[in-house]
């Protein structure tokens, strides 16, 4: 065996060596694919047969990606077909999961999760056209809800619970129902169009009564509970009521505060109540009226009333009349045959009698009016009060100064004269437009505010005035002085500079004159006298000067002006 498979590695070997390159490559080709074909034959023979979850073809790749997802997680392998039909291994397996991708609303629209059972078939029994019936039921309806234009998606679940023998043993059907608003849409917030849709459940469901109807958001939130919406809505009307009549006594106070502060500032006037009572349901009211006619009315423009008007006026008229005279005639049976008249009445007959009847019967006309009303809100009664102090002067002695007692400026109250305060009542009362029929009241008084802590302050504030004045009075006057002292200071010293320069003036002088002197002398007696050279520089600087003064006098005079007024 060893020597055979020796010899036929030995002939491949000698065969792949006298082979070409491109033989090679075909060679290779060829097992590569043969190797491959025998992978996916088995591969193809290996794979078990599947179902599909749902007929018909998914093609929203993200619908078809959440229940890929969805039926992963429960732990089942799942594959979809070129078509777009998500599958699984089997039947029963299929079956679980339709039940899980329609209980989770994760079956696309238009796509029926109960398809596969669409087969024709020989026989249909009793309980599949039930099936049908309540599935075509269910589709109706939820087609119905999701055309309404506040609805973005729907999900709607029907009980049809099974026909019971005894009427009071049958179970009543019952109906979920789960809303997905439009972005933008408030059905979740008007209860009207909340009932819209429990009536349109109500009237396509045989059976279905309003207590059996659920309807929730996504959240879960309940949007039928219409009893609690009443309760609710009732509050908001009482809520709103309550606004209505603060911004009502908000805008009367403004407007009578305002008018008071004005004439009698606003420091007097602070305490101001109003109080309105307002009915604040709606009334629908009937009102029958019989009024008399106006045949003429009133002339225009005339001093006494002219008018013609008359309670009723005659709309038809019934007489009667009748008159009988003669001898009374009571008639009897046949003849030979005795009448039936009573003896009482046989005596009266044959007996002369006059008989007149005269009756009037007139039906008048009178005049109705009917009113048919619908009242809103209006205003019951307006109560107001408002206290206004009087005015409080300060007493002045005869200079005008306060007078003050014991460190507090006596004051005199004076009050608001009766004549102030009834003005005042009927200037509120115009302004709210007060009307006696209906309780209105109006309370204007004059009770004076307690101002000790004002008062007090001001007092405070006389003191520090005073005291500061009295302090500027004193700094004021040191002031002075001290402006007094520095002027007669800056005097003496200017005074006091003014005697050294001219004595040092008159001492320079004294010295020049000297010091000329000698220098005449010397130049008389021709003998050369030293000088140093300060001296020789002053000599030079007096002749330049006194070049300049002869060259240029007003230069001279102007420089001098100014060495003056800066001295």
């Amino acid at each position: 065996m060893g020597e055979w498979f020796r010899k036929a590695v030995e002939q491949i070997k000698n065969l792949w060596g006298k082979w070409s390159l491109l033989q090679k490559l075909i060679l290779l080709g060829i097992c590569v694919a043969a190797i491959a074909g025998v992978v996916v034959l088995f591969s193809v023979s290996a794979s078990p047969t599947m179902v599909p979850v749902i007929d018909t073809p998914i093609v929203d790749l993200d619908m078809r990606d959440r229940m890929v997802t969805r039926i992963n997680a429960e732990g089942v392998r799942t594959g979809v077909s070129p078509a777009g039909v998500v599958m699984v291994n089997d039947e029963e397996t299929a079956r679980r999961m339709r039940a899980i991708l329609i209980r989770e609303d994760l079956v696309p629209s238009g796509a029926d999760p109960w398809a596969i059972f669409d087969v024709a078939r020989w026989t249909i029994t009793d309980m599949e056209r039930n099936v049908n019936l309540q599935r075509a039921i269910t589709q109706m309806v939820t087609e119905h809800v999701k055309s309404l234009n506040e609805v973005d998606d729907v999900n709607v679940t029907i009980a049809f619970p099974k026909d019971a023998l005894f009427l009071s043993e049958q179970s009543p059907v019952s109906a979920s129902v789960i809303i997905t608003p439009r972005p933008g849409s408030d059905i979740t917030e008007n209860p009207k169009k909340i009932e819209g849709i429990q009536k349109l459940l109500k009237f396509a469901i045989t059976g279905l009564k309003d207590e059996n109807i659920v309807i929730t958001d996504r959240s879960g939130m309940v949007l039928n509970n219409f009893a609690g919406i009443a309760d609710s809505e009732r509050l908001k009307t009482i809520e709103q009521g309550n606004k209505i009549i603060q911004q009502l006594e908000a805008q009367y106070r403004a407007k009578v505060l305002t008018a008071l502060q004005q004439t009698f500032t606003s420091n007097r006037v602070r305490d101001l109540n109003i109080k309105i009572d307002m009915d604040l349901s709606k009334k629908v009211v009937n009102t029958e009226e019989f009024l008399p006619f106006t045949i003429r009315p009133r002339t225009p423009g005339s001093s006494y009333d002219d008018s013609d008007i008359v309670e009723s006026v005659i709309r038809s008229q019934t007489s009667n009349k009748t008159t009988y005279t003669g001898t009374g005639y009571t008639p009897e049976g046949p003849a030979g045959v005795e009448g039936q008249t009573s003896p009482a009445y046989r005596d009266m007959s044959n007996i002369y009698g006059t008989v007149t009847e005269e009756s009037v019967v007139t039906n008048n006309e009178i005049n109705k009016s009917i009113t048919q009303e619908e009242k809103s809100p209006s205003i019951d009664r307006i109560t107001v009060s408002v206290n206004i102090d009087g005015t409080w002067v300060v007493k002045k002695d005869e200079k005008g100064n306060p007078i003050i007692s014991n460190g507090v400026t006596e004051r005199e109250y004076t009050p608001i004269s009766a004549e102030d305060l009834r003005s005042t009542q009927s200037l509120i009362q115009n302004a709210i437009g007060y009307n006696a029929s209906r309780g209105d009241s109006v309370t204007v008084t004059n009770i004076g505010f307690d101002r000790a802590e004002e008062f007090a302050l001001a007092d405070s504030s006389l003191g520090e005035k005073q005291r500061l004045r009295l302090i500027l009075l004193l700094v004021a006057g040191g002031l002075a002085f001290l402006l007094i002292v520095f002027v007669a200071f800056k005097v003496i010293s200017r005074e006091i500079e003014r005697r050294k320069r001219l004595a040092e003036d008159e001492r320079a002088q004294r010295e020049a004159a000297i010091r000329e002197s000698a220098i005449m002398q010397a130049e008389e007696e021709g003998a050369a006298i030293p000088m140093s050279a300060e001296e020789r520089t002053r000599m030079e600087l007096q002749g330049s000067i006194a070049t300049l003064s002869k060259d240029h006098p007003e230069d001279v005079a102007q420089l001098i002006r100014t060495w003056l007024l800066e001295e």
